[in-house]
């Protein structure tokens, strides 16, 4: 049984969607995905819930950067994959510390599969560790006023 997988997908090119769409099947996967591309379209987008982005850099409306920053902004944690062309390597570095999780040529997506895992688990631990630090703040209070 294929594992549902919400995937917001940043990118202009309906061609490149369906790239990555059959990578996501083959890794067994059931993608349930949005396309989005302009700024407009991503920001109603982030009023829904996702399990990951998705994200082309180079697009006529929106730049994946610009994608990010907005990503940020309205979820920190939520992973951000750049799926792209070549990109310089001071531009790769830029995105990468700006918070995009990966980034992923479009000629090799073969590595797509295993960085969405990679960062679903990441995801999802760093969901238990905030959750154990609010319980821990609620039992610290509790014990407070006593």
């Amino acid at each position: 049984m294929r594992e549902k997988l919400k995937v917001l997908m940043i990118e202009d090119s309906i061609d490149d969607i369906e790239l990555l769409l059959m990578q996501l099947r083959q890794g067994n996967y059931e993608p349930l995905h949005r396309q989005v591309e302009t700024r407009e379209e991503v920001s109603k987008a982030l009023e829904e819930e996702w399990d990951i982005v998705l994200s082309d850099y180079s697009m006529p409306l929106f730049d994946g950067l610009s994608a990010l920053k907005l990503v940020r902004e309205k979820d920190p944690d939520l992973p951000f994959i750049l799926v792209s062309g070549i990109i310089g390597e001071e531009l790769a570095v830029k995105i990468m510390k700006s918070g995009a999780q990966d980034y992923i040529m479009k000629d090799n997506l073969q590595r797509l599969v295993p960085a969405i895992e990679r960062e679903l688990k990441e995801a999802e631990l760093k969901r238990q560790r905030r959750e154990a630090i609010e319980a821990r703040m609620i039992s610290e209070t509790r014990f407070r006023n006593v």
